[in-house]
């Protein structure tokens, strides 16, 4: 665990990204391609700002990448990389969609590395964890496009079937993912839905 650990931290230095978490983000793209070249991205969670670069670098000059978060971030995008919007905004508050709109009416995709504060209590953590994701699905149904794409981290319990039940209701595809860079005995895991069925009005 800790040499997993030390790899992809001593990586991410290297690299210069704020995060190990980047890599999550990039194994799953490689992989199945749900961000590509002249996307717009929506970031949910987005502090310290690893995936909102690495996502930019994808999308390159002609997308965009808004990032939004709790904590105040403000790293400029590497070389070739789009454009990134940093939106200090509470995911939870419904005038997040009105800000986000502003900047840009829909979204070809919505990431989301978020997580809530843990206790140790697996069952409260894991339903906190449920509020927050569900709420990643809302901004989804909102703010994609048809046919974008989602991908948000959740942790494993109870409750994890039945969204993932949910994700398939409202995505022609459905994968959990579960990354090398992720520790094995961690119970995060991440939900891909990929093909956003809209919902006609």
């Amino acid at each position: 665990m800790r040499k997993v650990k030390d790899f992809y931290y001593k990586k991410a230095k290297k690299d210069k990204y704020p995060a190990r978490s980047v890599y999550k983000l990039e194994e799953a793209l490689n992989k199945h391609k749900f961000i590509r070249r002249g996307d717009s991205v929506l970031d949910l969670g987005c502090c310290p700002g690893s995936w909102s670069l690495y996502a930019s670098e994808v999308v390159g000059p002609k997308g965009i990448v808004v990032g939004v978060d709790l904590q105040e971030v403000d790293a400029s995008p590497r070389p070739g990389g789009s454009e990134i919007i940093w939106l200090r905004q509470n995911i939870m508050k419904p005038e997040l969609i009105t800000e986000v709109r502003k900047i840009r009416p829909a979204f070809r995709a919505l990431i989301a590395d978020l997580a809530p504060r843990t206790t140790g209590n697996r069952w409260a953590d894991h339903q906190q964890s449920m509020i927050l994701v569900r709420q990643t699905l809302a901004l989804a149904s909102e703010l994609l496009l048809p046919n974008g794409n989602y991908y948000c981290k959740a942790f494993q319990g109870e409750d994890y079937p039945e969204f993932v039940k949910e994700v398939g209701e409202q995505f022609q595809k459905v994968k959990t993912v579960k990354p090398r860079s992720s520790r094995v005995e961690s119970r995060e895991v991440f939900i891909l839905g990929m093909g956003f069925r809209k919902k006609r009005l």
